[in-house]
């Protein structure tokens, strides 16, 4: 399992048994503490996890915080840790001043949701009022995977996460307040607009207008991008799609004289019709042989590929189609393996059918 899917995976996992969680400890060993070992760290290795580590603050002595991580002898992420309830805002202060006597270059705060990622960019061993990375686990972006794998303990490089730090955090907030004008338009980046195309001066009753032109015009626009990109997307598919067809008929005619259709191919076929007429009728089932596989098709249409079955090797195979169009094997050990597949296959019509309608 690669690192995108741990996280995935902690994700769900947190998502089905929050509301099963007490308290601050089961928060901990439920869900931070596998989100640590996902990261690479031993958290049963005391020299590269400690739990409950002392940091002196000033005349408080034996303060503790709930995990450090180690690098070669040293302290490197301090980890505070709260219940998944808690509302990290009341809470980050705390994770300050651990900060501020200690050598570490991050500071972790975390409710086992929300995970907050901080350092000193602003001012040196004073860590800074807002992380540079947060993500809410159970929505967290593949952008936001990316970062984080930085922190993961085969790649760990603190100066090189420190260089791309400050530029994560400014581009972080500034995508916050661009998300705030969004929604709410600011009187000063209505103005903006406004200047730029009203002849007159800017009173308060068109300002009161251009404040739902502004935020009308964004809109528009948003959707606007979100249809070409759309367009895109479907018109590089379409000609990759057409590309293949050629491929395909290209290959049919060389392979013509060679294909064979076997009983065993037909046998298959039967078995996929009869899973399949419950719920489309046989009449639409079709099939091609061609030298390589024999194609189960919808409407006998190239574009609308069932499943393929590999009958001439050593080994046997029903292949379908994901939602990428790559292909996916399953290997069979006899006919009637073919029925375990019923499910996908169903779900596979489903979603052809919906595409001609949609």
């Amino acid at each position: 399992m690669d690192f995108k899917d741990q996280i995935k995976q902690i994700g769900e996992r947190v998502t089905k048994l929050k509301d099963q969680i007490q308290t601050e400890e089961a928060t901990k060993n439920a869900f931070i503490m596998p989100f640590l070992q996902s990261l690479g760290y031993d958290v049963f290795n005391p020299l590269e996890v400690v739990p409950e580590y002392v940091t002196d603050i000033g005349t408080k002595k034996g303060e503790k915080i709930d995990y450090a991580i180690f690098k070669e002898g040293n302290a490197t992420i301090l980890v505070e840790c709260k219940h998944w309830q808690q509302n990290l805002n009341l809470h980050d202060g705390q994770l300050l001043r651990y900060f501020h006597v200690s050598k570490a270059k991050f500071g972790l705060l975390t409710n086992g949701i929300i995970y907050r990622f901080y350092s000193d960019l602003v001012e040196p061993n004073k860590m800074d009022d807002k992380p540079f990375l947060e993500f809410n686990i159970t929505e967290i972006k593949d952008n936001q995977i990316e970062e984080l794998k930085k922190f993961h303990k085969s790649v760990f490089d603190a100066e090189s996460i420190v260089n791309t730090a400050s530029e994560l955090k400014y581009t972080n907030e500034i995508k916050i307040i661009f998300q705030q004008e969004l929604n709410n338009p600011t009187s000063d980046f209505v103005k903006h607009f406004a200047k730029q195309v009203y002849p007159s001066s800017i009173t308060a009753k068109v300002l009161e207008q251009f404040t739902i032109l502004t935020k009308k015009s964004i809109q528009q626009h948003i959707s606007d991008l979100i249809t070409e990109r759309l367009k895109t997307a479907l018109t590089k598919e379409d000609e990759a799609t057409k590309e293949q067809e050629a491929i395909d008929a290209e290959l049919a005619k060389e392979d013509e004289i060679k294909v064979v259709t076997t009983e065993e191919e037909l046998e298959g076929y039967m078995i996929v019709k009869s899973i399949l007429r419950q719920i489309v009728s046989p009449s639409r089932i079709n099939y091609r042989d061609a030298q390589t596989y024999f194609s189960i098709l919808l409407d006998d249409n190239n574009r609308k590929t069932i499943c393929r079955l590999y009958f001439n090797g050593s080994k046997k195979y029903i292949a379908v189609l994901n939602e990428q169009k790559k292909e996916v094997k399953y290997l069979i050990n006899s006919l009637d393996d073919i029925f375990k597949h019923s499910d996908e296959l169903i779900k596979i019509i489903e979603l052809l059918d919906k595409q001609k309608h949609d």
